[in-house]
């Protein structure tokens, strides 16, 4: 399953005190990337990601922006068959957001991208099919803080979020969280 899925979340771990080639390296070694891949994966990552300019530079000297695209070459190196990028924009300034929505659609056409985010005109603006399920529940005690009496909490309620999320991989089998 780790061969068959890249994922960036949303708080996009990243060593600061590292070349943005260096942490693709690492990258490339934490996941098992053959050495007889691993130039060609990296060098494909950089170039999808626009890194070319930024590649013997500090991740920590670089824009959010930037970083963002580091941490999306990470997700991407080892080519993924599904790729989940959890809040890919948040933080970004409106250039960046476009720069990256573009990015994501240009791998949509190679992958199947699974894009959480609680802005729905981000899901909107960046996706090609969007299904997104989300109930929510009513509070345990709905009269809280207008009378005083104290109910007793309804335990069949769901939990105050849920959500559920479902694509297709490329093979047609569903994937299901």
């Amino acid at each position: 399953v780790r061969r068959r899925l890249g994922y960036l979340p949303d708080n996009n771990p990243l060593y600061f005190d590292m070349t943005v080639a260096e942490y693709l390296s690492l990258v490339a070694e934490v996941r098992r990337v053959p050495r007889a891949d691993k130039a060609r994966l990296t060098a494909r990552a950089v170039e999808g990601c626009a890194l070319g300019p930024v590649r013997g530079r500090i991740i920590g000297q670089l824009s959010k922006g930037y970083r963002q695209r580091v941490g999306l070459a990470g997700a991407l190196l080892h080519d993924p068959e599904v790729l989940i990028l959890d809040e890919p924009t948040v933080g970004l300034d409106p250039t960046q957001i476009i720069e990256i929505r573009e990015l994501i659609r240009a791998f949509g056409s190679e992958k199947a991208v699974l894009l959480s985010s609680h802005i729905l005109t981000e899901v909107e603006a960046t996706a090609t099919r969007s299904g997104a399920r989300a109930t929510q529940a009513t509070a345990p005690w709905p009269n809280f803080g207008k009378e005083r009496k104290r109910r007793t909490p309804d335990r069949t309620a769901s939990p105050s979020r849920r959500h559920s999320l479902s694509a297709t991989l490329p093979r047609g089998r569903p994937l299901r969280r």
